[in-house]
């Protein structure tokens, strides 16, 4: 009977998708109700089982010791509309430059309705959402966005960059505006309830409770969905239905979550479209960080203008990559991507200081196996066209790494080249290689 009924809803799913596609303006009216048990089952079954607890501490195993009882004493209260969501536990990650950035970790019931509103809520926006915008969307990936923006340079008539950065844009998205825009599509009021619960449920930190007037859920399952929605309406629909109508040559945006540039030809329109952006995110009382937003050239004139101008051409970062201006073997422009230094040099501190926190708390054999899997996520992020040289550079110092702290070990012998030599050749780690090769004749997200 569970999969049966699981059936029907994602069969609803699928019909509610066509007819999002089928007729834009269509507002749908009953939604909730497909919170049902088998429904919510899967949702549990699909969560990562090993993240860490929210502020019930409860586990995923824990949950699902007794897994068709809760489930249907959840169904319950979201039925007859007494369900609250708990707050978020909040937790503080390194960022970088002695910086931290707050992450809020769900309860796990929490994450079982956010999984079933965002699956919900992506079978009637992903029809909508353009194809420019590329984060946290099914087969789409970072590794896109930026083969993207280097075929566009390339090959488009690409002049100028506009480089934005949104002010603190997850603390800030106003509630009522983002239910507004969910009210285009959606007719429920069982379902925008919901949402704007979560949106309240506010988090504790330091055992205090802090609730929230305005901004979607960091680190919740929910929150990459209620974002993407948001920008939608404030930045997409508006680029390509108002501003590719009023500019005078090419333009074009390439947004991945709240981070975007928009290549432009002309620097008249580059200078047009960073002025009314600024209006269009002050009358959705968001803005634009003065000090990271800017004009700037790129692309092949840049090239030649900085080699007749005897400096330096521009570059950007952008997805943790710098973008600067190369030449091809046989002498004609091409965009380069490197490691941006920032996020270089914050993996190197962070894998310093990860070996210096285990290499006297667990054996070496052991932690050998968490730095070849750290290496292999280092390459399979910023293993694309033109990085070898940087993952190769990390490669190298993660080997110089290893060896210092295994020689600040208590009562071991000195680790000598040779021996490290040695030891590579019985256990090596992973070489670096090229993961996303963006000159393939075919591309696909891995």
């Amino acid at each position: 009977m569970s999969n049966t009924e699981l059936n029907k809803t994602l069969e609803k799913l699928s019909s509610i998708s066509l007819c999002a596609k089928g007729d834009a303006t269509f507002k749908f009216t009953s939604l909730a109700h497909h919170l049902n048990v088998a429904f919510l089952k899967d949702c549990y079954n699909h969560l990562d089982r090993n993240k860490a607890v929210g502020v019930d501490s409860v586990s995923w195993e824990e949950y699902g010791n007794s897994l068709d009882e809760n489930l249907n004493r959840l169904v319950y209260k979201l039925k007859n509309k007494t369900y609250e969501p708990l707050p978020s536990r909040r937790v503080y990650i390194p960022k970088g430059n002695n910086e931290v950035r707050p992450l809020g970790i769900s309860a796990i019931e929490n994450k079982i309705v956010e999984s079933g509103i965002m699956r919900i809520l992506s079978s009637i926006y992903e029809v909508d959402f353009y194809s420019f915008s590329y984060g946290f969307r099914p087969n789409k990936s970072a590794h896109q966005a930026l083969k993207g923006i280097g075929d566009s340079i390339n090959f488009k008539p690409v002049n100028h960059v506009i480089e934005a950065d949104i002010k603190g844009f997850f603390d800030n998205v106003d509630h009522d505006i983002l239910l507004g825009f969910l009210r285009n599509r959606i007719k429920d009021s069982s379902l925008l309830s919901l949402i704007e619960k979560f949106l309240k449920a506010g988090y504790v930190d330091a055992e205090q409770l802090i609730k929230t007037e305005r901004g979607t859920p960091q680190g919740s399952i929910l929150s990459p969905m209620l974002s993407n929605i948001f920008l939608h309406y404030v930045l997409d629909d508006w680029f390509n239905n108002v501003v590719q109508k009023h500019v005078t040559g090419y333009a074009e945006l390439v947004r991945y979550a709240d981070d975007f540039i928009i290549l432009v030809q002309s620097e008249n329109d580059a200078k047009r479209i960073l002025k009314a952006l600024q209006n269009r995110f002050a009358k959705y009382k968001l803005q634009l960080h003065p000090d990271k937003t800017s004009i700037f050239g790129f692309g092949r004139n840049e090239k030649r203008n900085s080699i007749k101008e005897k400096r330096r051409a521009n570059t950007f970062d952008f997805l943790g990559f710098t973008q600067y201006c190369d030449t091809t073997r046989g002498g004609h422009f091409k965009v380069g991507r490197k490691t941006s230094a920032k996020k270089f040099r914050a993996k190197i501190k962070g894998l310093n200081l990860w070996l210096k926190s285990v290499r006297n708390i667990m054996l070496t054999k052991d932690w050998w196996k968490t730095l070849r899997a750290k290496l292999r996520g280092h390459y399979e992020y910023y293993g694309i066209s033109e990085n070898y040289r940087s993952i190769n550079k990390f490669y190298k110092l993660a080997i110089k790494l290893a060896k210092k702290w295994m020689n600040r070990r208590s009562q071991k012998k000195a680790m000598s080249w040779e021996k490290m030599s040695k030891y590579l050749s019985l256990y090596p780690l992973p070489k670096p290689r090229i993961r996303h090769n963006f000159y393939a004749t075919t591309y696909s997200v891995s």
